[in-house]
Parts: structure tokens; sequence; C-alpha cells
């Protein structure tokens, strides 16, 4: 690779990470091809842009963008992925969801919304993240579950009112 080429690469990658809030670096050593294929699969269908990058023109890409990556550099050694997507928790999911078959990925690391996690042991935490589509579901949820127990308790109460009403009326009557 020419050091044109080299500094193309660099300047690519550098926008990606500048305008991805989701990026999560995997080890996929040792899949055959068979297995990278079907993994680059399931990120394509779960909206997430899988690629093999070089650790060194990742590390110069990480250092001229504006973000704080923290530890994540330490992470690159070895056969490096990167997994950009816009949804927090969607390349843990996958992940996840393919080392039902395979030990690998591996996690090496993660930075979702100015957070980093680094080491395979987040994997669970990452999973559990919610989007920002679930955090503003469960707003909307709570915000509807009050209005819902008032009328709920009117519907029931006005029914059991106007049976009291009616028991004491023929009582008295």
């Amino acid at each position: 690779m020419t050091r044109e080429e080299k500094s193309q690469v660099i300047e690519n990658l550098t926008a990606q990470l500048a305008e991805t809030n989701t990026i999560y670096l995997a080890d996929i050593s040792g899949l055959d091809a068979g297995s990278t294929s079907n993994l680059r699969r399931a990120c394509f269908k779960a909206n997430v842009k899988l690629s093999v990058v070089k650790n060194t023109l990742l590390a110069k890409a990480m250092e001229a963008t504006e973000k704080d990556f923290g530890d994540l550099s330490t992470v690159l050694k070895g056969n490096t992925s990167i997994m950009l997507s816009e949804t927090g928790n969607a390349p843990a999911k996958v992940i996840k969801e393919f080392r039902k078959k395979s030990d690998k990925p591996l996690l090496k690391g993660a930075f979702v919304e100015e957070a980093v996690y680094v080491g395979d042991n987040y994997l669970e935490t990452l999973v559990n993240i919610k989007s920002k589509e679930e955090v503003i579901g469960d707003i909307v949820g709570l915000l509807q579950s009050p209005a819902k127990n008032v009328v709920s308790a009117l519907k029931s109460g006005g029914g059991k009112l106007a049976g009291i009403l009616k028991t004491l009326s023929e009582k008295e009557g």
C-alpha cells in the first residue's frame, strides 16, 4: 500500500469515526470464509457496518478525530475489525448471537456515546444498553401509565359506585 493510499484510508476512517457514536472493535481472526460471510450478513441485517482495518491506520484515524477514545487504542493488536452502528447495542447483540455457534468474534473494546469499554467482559453490559428509541418508548409508557390507571379506576369505580347506590336505594325502599 502506497503512502497516498494509506493517507486516503486514514481520511476515510477518520470521517467514519467522527460521524458515528457507536464504534466496536472486535477480533474475528480464525473464522473461516463461510463464517465470516455469515457474520457480515448478520451485521448487514442489524444495520452494522463491519470492516477489517490495519491497527496503525485506525490508531492514526482515532488520533485525528476530536473524540476521546481513552484506553481504546491499547486493544489495537492482532486482527482488528471495526463495527460501526447508529444503535448502541446492535453490534453487541450481533456478537452475542454469533457466539452461540462460534467462539469468535471477541469484543476488544467499544466506544458508545462517549463511554469507553475495554475487554470482552463488557459484552453483556453492552447488549443491555438501551437504544434511544427504546428509552423514548419506556418514557412514553411511564407517562401513559398513570393516566391509564386513573381511567381504569374511574371506569371500575363508577360501576362499583352505581352498584352500591342501587343496593342502598333498594334497601330503603
